[in-house]
């Protein structure tokens, strides 16, 4: 960061009183290249275990991708769809760090250390058991559990899961590693991209990076290093390796040649949009061909209330994220690519996934936000918008639209912030499948571990989830029996789900802390509240909730928590210890030029 970038930081500090939502290589290509094959290997399977590869997106949403009835462009992902199992009904947290602390352990949150964001931590809650605010060592991460059998890992990408001896990736199982632990980051530079950050938190192998590489693009760059990584390990052990990318995370960045695809797609506005997502994923046969279409959130602004200028901006917005998730798809196919070519597609399980439902925060609006992005250096010029130096997000708005035909988006428990796309194709998948099992994040862990036939770790928590290896091979038609439930809480953000039934209770922003139950196959938008006509039912599912939350000891939040204000707070505290000695300076010397001051103007006065 430069000299000026950090004068200017200073001088906007002050502003930045009402913060925001954490969401939130290669050289730049010239056009966007033709992508990368992945259709189903030619070589047969191997009889040693398994290579795993578990590639996570961010703030992907329920019908974001092609396969699940997408207009941006996704072939690589798409192709894996076709020679694997999508999965229909696949629940994750509402945000990310509950979301990968579980896949990588296959425990429930509360028990990891990592039951919320950082940013929500209640205080008073870090330090009790579960709550420390990182991976802590009663669980055992996937790269652990593998290791005996002898695994080699992998990481490029987002971790989050904390940056301390017990939870950097290289201390928990992973023999490399390139992470970055914040929520988030710029993709082309070495930056934050919200107040509460002095700098993005990226780490090799266990040390801080000070630099990144000058063509530095975040899809490609994690792509190439994994690939690398891969590639420098023992050709003779398998390999478990995660692809965790930012996209779509806040900024939103994409190359113009990416962006430049999608002119046109977006300007008959996002209802439009969530309309066509809604019978496209009923073409696909992700939801009933009767499943109603919900209303957006009141508080939504309708696109015929924009004026010709916030239309623009805003459509320009939505195509640098459809660019910025096909340039993902691009990268994910050079490194499959690799893998083909070298002869380990063909006996890797690949499993795609989102850690949440679409970001649908639009910082730009909260007061401070954009004297912080100018003390940064960041731009949002229209005509370069996606590119180095700029900053996007598609708003709540577009987020609806990504989320259809569900409800809500990231950070509530709405089926739109939970419910997302789950792709697992490789040896002994089922090809061409769609899957309507109720699953969860907690399922991947131990579908690893079968599918290698690895025993979990003793001496730590038992894992919580089911294989989804009998439903994967066709030797099963559902994961779980009719009686069986999910349970789910983050930061008073909650639900129960069992057989096709949903007990939920959302939060604010856009929830009002009811609980209000759901058939959710039948009506997956959470159009038609059933508290009334099922009130046995919902007292049932209730008393299943709260054993839940017993047994994974979730601390409820006050009555009166607000997470917007939290948010708030804790940025603003951050940015004020970041820039405290500054302000100290500058407040002594004004005190200095105001004495020098009023005592000249005293020597002035007439006798």
């Amino acid at each position: 960061m430069s000299t000026g970038r950090t004068d200017r930081a200073g001088l906007a500090v002050l502003l930045a009183c009402a913060l925001v939502w954490p969401a939130v290589a290669s050289p730049t290509p010239a056009a966007a290249p033709a992508a990368a094959p992945a259709a189903a290997p030619s070589a047969a399977p191997a009889a040693r275990p398994p290579n795993v590869l578990v590639v996570v997106l961010d703030d992907i949403g329920f019908t974001d991708l092609g396969a699940y009835g997408s207009e941006i462009r996704t072939p690589v992902i798409d192709a894996l769809a076709r020679r694997g199992t999508r999965f229909a009904q696949f629940r994750v947290a509402p945000t990310c760090v509950p979301t990968r602390a579980m896949l990588m352990t296959g425990v429930d949150s509360h028990r990891t250390g990592l039951p919320t964001l950082e940013h929500l931590m209640i205080p008073a809650y870090r330090g009790q058991p579960g709550h420390e605010g990182s991976l802590n060592r009663s669980v055992a991460t996937l790269a652990e559990h593998l290791r005996p059998a002898g695994y080699q890992s992998f990481i490029a990408g987002k971790w989050h899961l904390g940056r301390t001896a017990d939870s950097l990736p290289v201390h928990r199982g992973f023999d490399r590693s390139f992470i970055l632990d914040s929520s988030g980051a710029d993709n082309w530079e070495h930056r934050p991209y919200l107040p509460h950050y002095r700098r993005a938190e990226w780490w090799q192998d266990g040390a801080p990076v000070e630099t990144l590489p000058d063509d530095f693009y975040s899809p490609a760059f994690l792509s190439d290093t994994l690939a690398d990584y891969i590639k420098g390990g023992d050709p003779q052990r398998p390999f478990f390796a995660v692809l965790a990318f930012q996209a779509n995370h806040i900024p939103v960045q994409a190359p113009r040649s990416y962006v430049d695809r999608y002119e046109g797609v977006y300007d008959a506005g996002w209802e439009a949009l969530r309309r066509q997502r809604h019978q496209a994923a009923i073409a696909t046969g992700l939801v009933p061909a009767d499943a109603p279409l919900g209303p957006m959130h009141p508080a939504l602004r309708s696109w015929d209330s924009l004026s010709p200028a916030e239309r623009a901006l805003s459509i320009e917005s939505r195509k640098v994220a459809a660019g910025m998730l096909e340039a993902a798809d691009h990268y994910l196919g050079s490194l499959l690519a690799q893998l083909e070519a070298s002869g380990q597609l063909a006996n890797t399980l690949v499993i795609v996934l989102s850690d949440n439902g679409p970001e649908y925060n639009e910082p730009f609006q909260q007061p401070g936000f954009n004297q912080w992005l100018w003390s940064q250096g960041y731009s949002r010029d229209i005509a370069r918008l996606g590119e180095r130096g700029t900053y996007a997000a598609i708003g709540p708005e577009w987020a609806s639209a990504s989320a259809s035909p569900l409800a809500l988006f990231k950070f509530h428990a709405a089926d739109g912030g939970m419910r997302v796309p789950l792709i697992v194709a490789g040896p002994g998948v089922e090809a061409g499948a769609l899957d309507q099992s109720l699953t969860y994040v907690t399922d991947i862990v131990p579908t690893v571990l079968d599918a290698a036939d690895v025993e979990p770790l003793p001496g730590v928590l038992p894992l919580a989830g089911r294989s989804l290896l009998p439903v994967l091979s066709g030797a099963a038609e559902t994961v779980r029996g009719p009686d069986d439930v999910i349970g789910m809480e983050m930061s008073g953000q909650a639900a129960l789900l069992r057989g096709s039934y949903k007990l939920v209770r959302s939060l604010r922003p856009y929830g009002d802390g009811v609980w209000r139950l759901y058939d959710i196959v039948a009506d997956p938008g959470e159009t038609r509240d059933l508290s009334e006509q099922q009130p046995a039912l919902k007292a049932e599912l209730m008393a299943a909730y709260e054993a839940y939350a017993a047994r994974e000891g979730v601390i409820p939040v006050p009555d009166d928590f607000d997470a917007g204000r939290e948010i708030s707070q804790r940025g603003l505290q951050a940015a004020l210890r970041t820039y405290a000695p500054w302000l100290a300076g500058l407040l002594a010397g004004l005190v200095v030029l105001g004495a020098v001051g009023l005592r000249l103007m005293r020597r002035r006065r007439p006798a």
